[in-house]
Order: C-alpha cells, then structure tokens, then sequence
C-alpha cells in the first residue's frame, strides 16, 4: 500500500472511531459529519492507491463515480450515496441556514456509521487484494 494511502486510510480511520465515540455519547451532528468524512477519506484512499489525482470535493457521488470510471464498485447505494451527500454542509452549519429536512438522531447516525464500516470493509478487501488495484493507465 502506497504511504499516501495509508495516511489517507489513517484519518479515515480516525473519522470513523470519532463517530462511534460521539454517537455514544448522543452528540448526533459530529457523529453524522464524522461518519460522512470517514466514508470521503476511505474512497479517497482508493482512489490514491490506483494513482488518480484527487479532486478537492466532499461529494460521495463524485468519489464514486471517479472509482466506477475505474471499474471499482465501491457498493454504496444511490439512497445512502444521497444521505452523505446530504450530511456535510448541515453538519457544520447552524439551523436554517442549509440542515436537511431531517434533525441528527440516533438511528440516522447508526445506518451511517453501518455505512461507512461496510464502505471501509469494502476497501479493506480491495486494498488487500492486488488484482482489484488498477494499473496505472
């Protein structure tokens, strides 16, 4: 694994035992924002492990569509794809300025934790696997 990789992986990582933490302790806007930058950091591991330039982006879509262009399904649903989308400026924001139609609660923040370990065990098994790496083009 390339070392880039690996410190891309590592704050990814870090994200995702954050949203565990906060979401144990009820704190259910970090936990979403948490769960939504550790999925964009375990794609953009991916991404730097098959040598693709990143893109400054927080969009899940644009990670995944990067990693489909590649051949790499990275097994994320359309709807939950949406959810993450849907995280990132609300989480940081205060209310009425951008928050989606939904306020932070515990089962929302437990399918996103839940998707972003299944989007982690998914580039775990294809950075271990180096016939899933892509070639350089």
């Amino acid at each position: 694994m390339k070392k880039d990789t690996e410190l891309w992986f590592k704050y990814a990582e870090e994200n995702l035992k954050s949203s565990e933490v906060l979401l144990n302790s009820s704190l259910f806007n970090p936990c979403l924002q948490n769960a939504q930058q550790a999925v964009e950091k375990f794609l953009k591991a991916l991404l730097i492990e098959n040598s693709v330039n990143l893109i400054k982006t927080h969009s899940i879509r644009e990670l995944v569509g990067k990693l489909a262009d590649l051949g790499v399904d990275t097994l994320i649903s359309e709807d939950d794809t949406d959810l993450l989308d849907s995280i990132y400026l609300p989480s940081k924001y205060p209310l009425l300025s951008v928050l989606p139609l939904f306020m932070p609660d515990e089962d929302i923040c437990r399918h996103c934790l839940n998707i972003a370990l299944h989007v982690r065990a998914e580039v775990v098994k294809l950075l271990s696997t180096p016939s899933t790496v892509l070639p350089v083009a």
